[in-house]
């Protein structure tokens, strides 16, 4: 697979906490980034994959997105 070089600027701050995971994992910064980019691709993927299910489950059960809304309103309700 090639590769290609980009540059991203990161908050001093954020950097410092990225390279001292990469030393506890015994990483390079590269790899750590690499690693921490392909988790969150995987899971939007997962979250779009459980939209569309969702989305086609209410679809067959004829329901609106306003019938989902207040189902997810009144179990928030129920919680507090």
């Amino acid at each position: 697979m090639s590769r290609v070089t980009i540059n991203v600027t990161f908050p001093e701050a954020l950097l410092a906490e990225i390279d001292a995971a990469a030393r506890r994992e015994s990483r390079s910064r590269s790899e750590l980034l690499r690693a921490a980019a392909r988790l969150y691709v995987e899971r939007q993927q997962r979250w779009q994959d459980v939209f569309r299910l969702g989305d086609r489950i209410r679809r067959e059960r004829g329901l609106t997105e306003d019938d989902v809304q207040q189902e997810i309103d009144a179990v928030r309700r129920g919680r507090r």
